[in-house]
């Protein structure tokens, strides 16, 4: 179609470089110690309650009943808890917001978003290394004109691609799913994949655990984004692309 950009076809080099791989491979063999790790230790007693929360009701019966194990259990609680939320991050599983909220009521606001942060970025890192080996037919399924859009942003911005990445990030321009999908076949480097992310979730990160703190009085998931926190988070994305619009004006 005119003015489309074709997305590259796939390289038939093996996706992933020596480092990339050690990465992906840490985070799988971090998972599956930390399950078993936690699953060893906690004490016997019934865990009917742990699911993943898919309402505000969900969240508050899983917190009155953390509540009670994260003094005496604090490790195997916040281990539990990452594994968790970058099992959901990587394959996609709706419902991190509910596990961001959670990081709020059981740990405070510094705390939480420390881990809020941590456990995104690595849920996020999985999740590109795995689109990177097997995720281009899904991609292409599912999202083929936010694709074609996306690389052809990606491909006028290379020299300030941190910005633009970020931006993103900030704002909710793109789903951060996609992004997380789609970022290693529109040739994005991991670093700046990375970074991006990092940097990028804290303020998001910061609305949500802050409002889990009050979970009682939350009466919808809208309710964390008003009108004054959607505003912040773009008036803070607009300034992270700001170098970018400097330099092409300047030349």
């Amino acid at each position: 179609m005119e003015g489309r950009e074709e997305v590259k076809e796939p390289k038939p080099s093996f996706p992933l470089s020596l480092w990339e791989l050690s990465v992906a491979s840490t985070v799988v063999i971090g998972f599956l110690l930390g399950l078993a790790g936690v699953y060893l230790t906690m004490p016997a007693s019934d865990y009917s309650f742990l699911k993943f929360p898919r309402s505000l009701e969900d969240l508050q019966l899983l917190r009155d009943h953390l509540e009670t194990y994260t003094s005496d259990y604090t490790i195997q609680v916040l281990v539990g808890y990452c594994v968790v939320y970058i099992f959901m991050q990587t394959f996609m599983i709706p419902g991190t917001v509910f596990m961001s909220l959670l990081a709020g009521a059981l740990f405070g606001v510094f705390k939480g978003v420390a881990l809020v942060v941590f456990t995104a970025t690595a849920g996020a890192s999985s999740c590109y290394f795995l689109s990177k080996v097997v995720g281009r037919p899904l991609v292409f399924s599912l999202w083929p004109d936010k694709l074609s859009f996306f690389q052809a942003q990606v491909a006028q911005r290379r020299e300030c691609l941190l910005n633009y990445m970020l931006f993103l990030r900030l704002t909710p321009t793109l789903p951060n799913t996609f992004i997380n999908v789609a970022s290693p076949i529109v040739d994005i480097p991991y670093r700046i994949f990375f970074l991006a992310t990092f940097i990028g979730l804290i303020p998001a990160a910061y609305i949500t655990v802050k409002a889990g703190i009050a979970l009682g009085e939350l009466q919808s998931v809208g309710d964390l984004y008003d009108f004054k926190s959607i505003a912040t988070l773009f008036i803070i994305g607009v300034v992270s692309v700001t170098p970018t619009l400097m330099s092409k004006t300047k030349s």
